[in-house]
């Protein structure tokens, strides 16, 4: 599956300190991770699409409530509205 490419490309693209595939998991499940690359993980919430998001998530065996429980805590966090956090 391309998705994690695909993904990781998105996420790190604009930014200087580069997330791998285990780096992203780690943010996804813990919200200090998170904030603390606040940049990486607004664009995955919000360039990366939904179904993308989704099928990364089940490829490192986080669950859809894993996912969306981490979108909304970074919503809250970011101050920004991400489709999985609606």
């Amino acid at each position: 599956m391309k998705s994690p490419i695909l993904v990781l490309t998105t996420v790190n693209a604009p930014y200087s300190k580069k997330l791998d595939a285990q780096g992203l998991v780690h943010c996804l499940l813990d919200p200090s991770a998170a904030k603390a690359a606040c940049g990486p993980m607004s664009s995955f919430f919000g360039d990366v699409e939904p179904e993308l998001q989704v099928a990364f998530a089940e490829m490192y065996g986080i669950s859809h409530d894993q996912l969306v429980a981490a979108a909304k805590a970074f919503a809250d966090f970011s101050g920004q509205s991400y489709p999985l956090a609606a």
